[in-house]
Formats: structure tokens, sequence, C-alpha cells
């Protein structure tokens, strides 16, 4: 204890002495992920996998404020927690929302030498300004297996404008800040992700955007996949589909609970020509005021972003984003709250959601992972398909292996619905259900491939969700959710 207080005199806690240590033993901080394989795009333009070609299950986390708002132990803190329930990406702004131009970082640290972003506040030596704090939280990410999903700015900053204020960000500064972002951090395990929440409404937006796109390009060599954040309820197709420096789509479905003119937007992008991998990268938040209207509609539980997942997951996505309405905004008692989070964020990362999050992924890893395709057409519609396949919070979805040796439906609700076995290959087809929520799986049985088959799911109460997994009974597959 002693020693612990005397460190707070000279301003270090233990492990920014620890950590100031390693740094002068061997001269600077090495961004690098020496631990975390580089990522491409799969041959068949639907995935993402590493550079030996392996699967990689994007599992994001909108961790926007933690360059902004966290010191390096609470930071430590989120690695591990999120480590530990098989998060894989954390999407983060370099210069974060919520005044992160003018409001300092934990240590007093600004970005930019008087709001030139051709000028970041650098100085020698180790953790003394903004840039060796940010590459502190992306080397401590990268050696727990998390990649950074890296936004060089929030959209407000190339976006908003007003008769007082310019947007920081022009066509001919964009592109000399976006290649010195790329050098300085062009070995480290990242995934670029330009915009930021904002909309492009003219061409000089378009074409900053696309110098920052060619700055990080020239700085890291090619080295990192690149996409863009859009506004809710759009997605980056809309004004880059067609550039070469979008790797794959990003969505932002936002933050209604309702599959219907939001979450169906995902299969929409994947089917786009030419074809690129989509993703959600921003859905509803766990404890989110729901469509922004908290006194109509509440706020969001787990079993809305749970919801999300799987609708995402079996229309085409190759990944998932969370969020939650406490963790984006790094809220604490302290600091100014936005939309009413409901506790700090170091208790929401405990939510039930975020660790339900993990079943979802090892249910999709448990099966040939690369020929996944959507199609709806294995569930029967009902007399009535508003009840199946259903609407709104009720929406049925499916996917299936391309040569139909598995097949999957996820039921958001207890209802019973048929499907069609034929999507199988198999003369038997052996049957299972697999619990969202705890990620357990249970046998059915094996069964006959023929016609229609009708299933009911264990528990039949509203908003209990199930997932109904179809194996081709040759192929003898793991258990649904069965870690290799």
């Amino acid at each position: 204890m002693k020693t612990r207080h005397a460190l707070r005199e000279f301003g270090f806690t233990l492990i920014e002495l620890l950590v100031l240590i390693a740094i002068i033993a061997i001269g600077t901080l090495h961004v690098d992920a020496a631990t975390l394989p580089r990522l491409k795009v799969s041959e068949n333009k639907r995935f993402i996998v590493t550079s030996e070609g392996k699967p990689f299950f994007y599992l994001g986390d909108t961790t926007w404020e933690l360059f902004h708002r966290l010191n390096r132990e609470e930071a430590i803190k989120l690695f591990e927690n999120r480590a530990a329930r098989r998060f894989s990406v954390l999407q983060s702004v370099a210069i974060a929302e919520l005044e992160g131009h003018t409001d300092p970082n934990p240590y007093g640290h600004l970005p930019f030498v008087d709001l030139d972003v051709t000028k970041p506040a650098t100085q020698d030596g180790p953790l003394n300004d903004y840039w060796d704090h940010v590459d502190f939280i992306v080397h401590e990410a990268n050696k727990r297996g998390l990649y950074i999903g890296f936004l060089p700015t929030w959209g407000r900053f190339w976006h908003d404008k007003s008769e007082t204020r310019k947007p920081l960000f022009t066509v001919a500064n964009a592109e000399i800040y976006g290649e010195w972002l790329g050098e300085r951090y062009k070995d480290a395990g990242l995934i670029w992700v330009l915009g930021g929440d904002r909309s492009v409404d003219n061409d000089e937006q378009k074409e900053i955007l696309r110098a920052m796109a060619r700055g990080l390009r020239k700085g890291d060599g090619g080295a990192h996949l690149m996409t863009l954040h859009p506004p809710g309820g759009n997605g980056s197709s809309t004004w880059f589909h067609d550039d070469a420096w979008l790797d794959f789509n990003m969505r932002q479905n936002g933050h209604g609970a309702e599959f219907t003119g939001r979450y169906d937007h995902t299969l929409k992008d994947y089917d786009r020509t030419p074809i690129k991998p989509v993703i959600d990268g921003e859905p509803i938040y766990e404890d989110h005021p729901v469509s922004f209207k908290a006194k109509d509609l509440g706020h969001s539980i787990g079993s809305d972003v749970r919801r999300t997942l799987y609708w995402n997951l079996f229309s085409g996505a190759f990944g998932h984003t969370y969020g939650h309405h406490s963790v984006w905004q790094m809220w604490s008692p302290g600091k100014s709250p936005i939309n009413n989070p409901l506790m700090p964020w170091f208790e929401a990362i405990d939510q039930p959601g975020a660790a339900q999050m993990q079943h979802g992924r090892a249910l999709i890893e448990s099966r040939p992972f690369l020929t996944r395709i959507p199609d709806d057409s294995i569930i029967v519609p009902d007399r009535v398909p508003t009840s199946v396949p259903g609407a709104g919070r009720y929406r049925f979805v499916s996917t299936r292996d391309k040569e139909g040796t598995y097949a999957m439906v996820y039921a958001p609700i207890g209802r019973r619905f048929k499907v069609r076995m034929d999507a199988i290959s198999g003369a038997r087809v052996k049957a299972w259900w697999f619990n969202p929520r705890n990620g357990k799986s249970t046998a059915i049985g094996t069964f006959e491939n023929k016609g229609e088959r009708e299933f009911s799911s264990p528990d039949e109460g509203e908003m209990i969700d199930w997932v109904l997994v179809l194996d081709d009974a040759l192929k003898h597959y793991p258990e649904p959710g069965s870690r290799k």
C-alpha cells in the first residue's frame, strides 16, 4: 500500500509504472500484431478470413469512446472482459464524438496542435501524449486477441458545419492525416473504419472520405481491410459500394427492435453486385431507448440484442457487432450522459446480452463456415404468413450450407412451424435445439428426409428464442455450439 501511495505522488499507478518499465526496456512501444494474423476477404467474397485462409468470426463491440475516455487500467479491464466473452473486434474512434478534439483524454492530452489535423500532438518519449495512449490501447487489445475496428475520426469532424464552425477535415488535409495514421499503425491488428455515423451529402464529403482512404493505403501499404460506418438505417453501399478501397459493407441497421425495414436490409446488401461481405456494425444496443423513444417503448433487453445477432447472421452477414448504451459512451458518474444510460460502463460490460453473443459465434463456428448462405425458403409459410415466417419482433429467419449438409432456423418466439426437409442433402436428418441464452444443445432425433416436418420449440412462451439445427446425419457433425 505504501508503494502505491508513493507512486501516486509521482502521478503513476502501479500498472502504468510496469508499462513504463517495459517500454524503457525495449526503447519504444511497438504497436504490432505479432499474435494476430492479417485479415482478408475470402475467395467467394462473402466472408473475412486470415492470411492463411482460416475463417474469421467478426464479433464486435461498439467501444466508440475507448481511446478518449478510459485510462489504461480501465482499458485493460474492458479487454479482459471482452476477450473472455470471445469478442474479436473493438470498434473505437481516434477523434471521438464527445468533444474528442477539445476535451482531453484521462491524462490531459489532446490529439492535435491547435486543432490542425496535419499536426498530431506527439512528444518524444513514452506515454506522454495522446497518441502514446492510443498506441498502448491498440497494443494491449492485440495482445488479448482483439482487433481494433479503428475509426480515424467520428463523422461530425468531416461532416458537420455551421456559420460558426467548419469541419476539421478537408479534401486537402484528410489524406495527410490518413497517411500519418496508416504509417503509425501499419503493423497493428486492426480494420480501418471510415465514416462515423454521418450521411455523405455532397461530392465534397465523398472526396474527403476517399482522400482519407488513399492516405491510409499509402501509410499502411494496404495491410488492413477497410470499410465505412454509416448513419442509422443505412449502409456504406449507398455511397461507396463500387469503390475499390471499400473491402466490405458495413450497415447501421439502428436502434429499432423490428426486423422489417431494418434488419432485412442486410440481405439486400448481401445480394448486391459486385459481391462484397456485409456486417451490421451498429444494431440496437442493450439497455438503449428503443427507437430513441423510451417514454413510449422503454429500453431494450437481452432478447432484443440476441434477435439482431441471428437475424443478421442468418441473412448473410459474415459476423456481428454488439453494443451497449453505457459502454459506447464509456459513461460513469461525473461524465455527461447521452440519452439516459442506465448504469456505468464497468457494470454494463456484464449485462446478459454481451455474454450471449459468444453462443451465436460458437454455433456458426461448429458447422462449415465459408459455404453458409441465407435461405428463408427452408421455412414453410403459415396460412397466416405474419405468424410464420412472421414480422416485427417475431420474424423467423434461416440459413444453410450451400451443399445442404446443414440448415438452421431461428425462432424468436415459441411457436410451431414447419420446415422443408429437402433443404438437407442426406437421406436422414439429425435435428437439434440450440439455446441462444446459454449455448446448450439438445438432440431431438433423427428423421427420414421427406416432405415437410413440424417442430415446436421447447418453450412456447413469448420472447424465448431457439435455433433449430438440421444436419445431414452422415456428416456426424458435433453438437451445435461445441468449440473445437
